[in-house]
């Protein structure tokens, strides 16, 4: 979990989407899965033991103490009740072994309450009517950020891959013919300068897919390449709910793809 290191994408090439923007750009924690789902609590009358075992059950760190929906007296964790036993303190009833609960508003903005997350380790995630709706952690995070990073990493190895597919293979008067309409200010150097529509448009001919000297299905090959570019467009204008499962399957296999030609040596 990289809760402080600074990753950037590259974002260029291949097009608009055409969406309008959201009137509200702000990613809120209140978008977050976890925010969202059916919380497991304990009161401050819970034995330690009740509460360890919801614990244990549901490999949860900690656990909202609560009274009500609305009412938040604390929360206990492993830390808080290794605390107490190891300091040989009472710690029968989860009021022995509570501590105070860290809440934030479902409206803040993500970016604010990573980092509170990263010190206590978990957030609760309290509505405009004061309702606890759900509990956001460390693991939590990371899953969003996989989801979201994901696309961009296999776009990338799958562009590398098409990259290497082509190299040498094509002449610089071959790849600068492949360029889109109307954009002749762009050099054109090597492979690494063309966009994925690029790619598919060199390759249209029969003439230039046999310089490839690759045995498989030319019109197979381009229809998956079209669908990779528009997949393409859409990871890159980000969409922060992420991408579709389908669309995320299709470019795992894609990239699994490319690799399995490289292994066998047919690139």
């Amino acid at each position: 979990m990289w809760l402080d290191a600074s990753i950037s994408f590259e974002l260029s090439k291949d097009g608009d989407s055409g969406v309008a923007p959201s009137a509200d750009p702000t990613y809120r924690v209140g978008r977050i899965d976890a925010a969202n789902k059916v919380l497991v609590s304990v009161t401050p009358d819970s034995t330690l033991q009740q509460a360890t075992t919801l614990m244990l059950a549901n490999d949860f760190s900690q656990l909202p103490v609560m009274t009500g929906p609305r009412d938040v007296k604390g929360a206990v964790s492993w830390k808080t009740i290794g605390a107490r036993l190891a300091l040989k303190r009472p710690c029968a009833k989860v009021r022995d072994c509570m501590e105070s609960a860290h809440v934030v508003s479902a409206d803040d903005s993500l970016g604010t309450v990573i980092s509170k997350i990263a010190v206590h380790d978990y957030v609760l995630v309290q509505a405009k009517d004061r309702q606890i709706t759900g509990i956001v952690t460390a693991s939590d995070l990371n899953a969003q950020f996989q989801s979201l990073a994901d696309p961009f990493l296999l776009v990338g190895e799958i562009e590398s891959g098409v990259r290497l597919l082509l190299h040498g293979k094509f002449t610089v008067e071959d790849l600068k013919s492949a360029k889109a309409p109307g954009d002749d200010g762009r050099a054109i150097q090597s492979p690494s300068d063309l966009t994925f529509g690029e790619y598919v448009r060199l390759l249209e001919p029969e003439s230039r897919w046999q310089q490839l000297k690759l045995e498989v299905d030319r019109v197979t090959f381009l229809e998956q390449l079209s669908r990779v570019r528009e997949i393409r467009n859409d990871v890159m204008h980000f969409d922060p709910d992420g991408l579709d499962l389908s669309d995320l399957v299709f470019l795992r296999e894609f990239a699994g793809f490319l690799k399995r030609l490289r292994d066998v040596g047919a690139i």
